[in-house]
C-alpha cells in the first residue's frame, strides 16, 4: 500500500522555522506499509533495475518492493540471521549484513540461493553496516566487535582492522573517491579512516568529549558529515585539515539525529528521531543554512538509515513502524 502526502498536509505535521519554509518546502513523502508486521524493515537500496531492496531485521528476511505497483517479494534467510544492512551492485546481486550470526551474505535473487562469507574470527559476530568502493569490493563496521572490514568480493577474503580504542563502537560508514573509508565511532567522540593500501587505521578525536556520532555523509567537496546523536548537533570534519564545525539541530538538543544522508547537491538530510513524528530536516553545505523540514507521515517510529536514488531525486527510508518510505527532496535552490 502506497500513500502519498502532500506538501501542505506534510508541513502541517511539523512545527518549521520560517526562514526554511521560506526558502524550500519539505519533501514529498510515499509510504509503503510492508506486509510482514513487527519485523523492522530497514536499510533500503535501489537496485538497477529501480526496486527497492531492504531487511527485515527482526523477520530475518531480504525483501523487495516495486514502487510502481507496491507489490513486495520476501525471500527467507537462516533463522536468527538478524540482517542489519544491504547493498545491491550493479548485476542485481544482493549483499546482506547477518548481524546475529557472524557473516556477510550474497544473495542472488534469480534463484534465490545464498552464499555465506563468514568472519575470520568467530568472535566477530555482528557485521553492521556495508559499503561499495569504485571496484564492487565491500567495506563493513561490525559495532560489538569492534572492527573494520573488507570483503574482496573475487576471492571472499574477509580482512578485519580493530579499532584500538575499547568500546569504540564503529558504526557509520561511507568511502570517498579515492576508494577511502571513513566511519564514525559511535562510542565515543571520534571519526576513523583506514589507509585502502596499508590497512592503517587513524582516529581523529571530535572536540567535545560527550559527542556521539552516529551516521556519516559526504559532500562534493569532500567534506565528512555526521550527526551527533547525543547533542542533536549537525557537524562537518574537513579531512585535509582536520577541521570541525557544528550547528545545532532545529530540534534542539534531544532531536537524535539518526539517518543522515547527502542528496548530489551538497544539502544534507537528517531525521531527528527524538520527536515524533520524526523530522526530516535539510542542511545546505554551501550556504551553511537550514533550507527544509518535513514529518513523516506514519511517525516513522525511528529512520535509521537511508539512501540517495539520483535518478529519481529521492531519499528511500525504513521505519520501524512497518513501513518503507521514499521522500522526494525539493530542487536546489541556486546559491547567490
Amino acid at each position: 500500500m502506497s500513500v502519498r502526502w502532500s506538501l501542505a498536509a506534510v508541513a502541517l505535521l511539523c512545527a518549521v522555522p520560517a526562514a526554511a519554509q521560506e526558502l524550500q518546502p519539505p519533501p514529498e513523502f510515499n509510504e509503503w506499509t510492508v506486509p510482514w508486521e513487527r519485523t523492522r524493515p530497514r536499510d533500503p537500496f535501489v537496485g538497477p533495475d529501480g526496486r527497492v531492496w531492504f531487511v527485515g531485521q527482526t523477520g530475518h528476511y531480504v525483501a523487495v518492493l516495486d514502487p510502481t505497483n507496491g507489490q513486495f517479494r520476501r525471500f527467507e534467510l537462516d533463522s536468527g540471521a538478524g540482517p542489519h544492512n544491504l547493498i545491491v551492485d550493479p548485476r542485481g546481486i544482493v549483499w546482506y549484513s547477518g548481524n546475529r550470526v557472524g557473516n556477510i551474505g550474497r544473495l542472488d535473487p534469480r534463484d534465490g540461493s545464498i552464499r555465506r562469507y563468514p568472519m575470520p574470527d568467530s568472535t566477530i559476530r555482528d557485521p553492521h553496516t556495508m559499503v561499495f568502493d569504485s571496484r564492487g569490493d565491500i567495506w563493513f563496521t561490525a559495532q560489538t566487535g569492534n572492527v573494520i572490514g573488507k570483503l574482496t568480493v573475487a576471492t571472499g577474503e574477509v580482512r578485519l582492522i580493530r579499532v584500538p580504542t575499547p568500546r569504540s563502537r564503529p558504526y557509520g560508514i561511507v568511502v570517498d573517491r579515492t576508494d577511502r573509508p571513513w566511519i564514525v565511532l559511535f562510542g565515543t567522540n571520534k571519526i576513523a579512516t583506514v589507509d585502502p593500501r596499508t590497512f592503517e587505521l587513524t582516529e581523529y578525536p571530535l572536540p567535545r568529549p560527550e559527542t556521539r556520532p552516529r551516521r556519516i555523509a559526504l559532500t562534493s567537496d569532500g567534506a565528512i558529515w555526521y550527526g551527533d546523536y547525543a547533542a542533536g548537533m549537525l557537524g562537518r570534519f574537513d579531512p585535509a585539515t582536520h577541521q570541525v564545525r557544528e550547528w545545532p539541530l532545529p530540534g534542539g538538543a534531544t532531536s537524535r539525529p539518526y539517518a543522515v544522508m547527502s542528496d548530489g547537491m551538497d544539502r544534507i538530510w537528517l531525521v531527528e528521531t527524538g520527536a515524533q513524528p520524526n523530522r526530516f530536516v535539510g542542511f545546505d553545505a554551501r550556504t551553511q543554512r537550514w533550507v527544509s523540514s518535513g514529518a513523516v507521515p506514519s511517525g516513522g517510529g525511528t529512520v535509521r538509515h537511508m539512501f540517495w536514488d539520483p535518478t529519481r531525486q529521492a531519499i528511500w527510508f525504513g521505519a520501524d513502524v512497518g513501513t518503507i518510505g521514499r521522500a522526494i527532496v525539493p530542487p536546489a535552490v541556486p546559491t547567490p
